[in-house]
């Protein structure tokens, strides 16, 4: 199988889903932040791996804390995508912290910032043009 065949693509999804939902509704640890987000799912083509994307809202602590929880809890996952996924062999687990949702979200406050002060710029300019207007 090849890597970007549509066959490993729909595993790749279903994967990621399940997950998805392991993370957010089965697993209990404490360590594990609510606000964890599986990004991505890249499943090798022998099956044997797959890497899972994963990002968190939170501090440099809690983004540790949740990897090291998440760590712990991969045979769990494991054994649950196997009794939920027909799979011939059931990837193993390898966790990447992806922080891209956290770097939009601070590109767009900048962003925002920006445009708050151009706006404020600009109304001070049209003051200045109505008041020459008017003279």
């Amino acid at each position: 199988m090849r890597k970007n065949s549509i066959k490993n693509t729909r595993i790749n999804g279903e994967v990621k889903k399940e997950l998805s939902i392991l993370i957010s509704r089965e697993i209990k640890d404490p360590r594990i932040n609510p606000m964890t987000s599986v990004i991505d799912v890249e499943v090798a083509p022998d099956l044997k791996t797959a890497k899972v994307y994963i990002s968190v809202m939170g501090d440099e602590e809690s983004r540790n804390e949740t990897y090291q929880g998440l760590r712990s809890a991969a045979s769990y996952m494991r054994s649950q995508l196997a009794r939920s996924l027909n799979l011939r062999n059931t990837p193993e687990l390898i966790f990447i912290m992806d922080s891209s949702i956290e770097y939009g979200v601070n590109m767009s406050k900048l962003i925002d910032e920006v445009n708050s002060h151009s706006s404020g710029g600009s109304e001070e300019i049209n003051e200045e043009i109505d008041e020459d207007v008017d003279e």
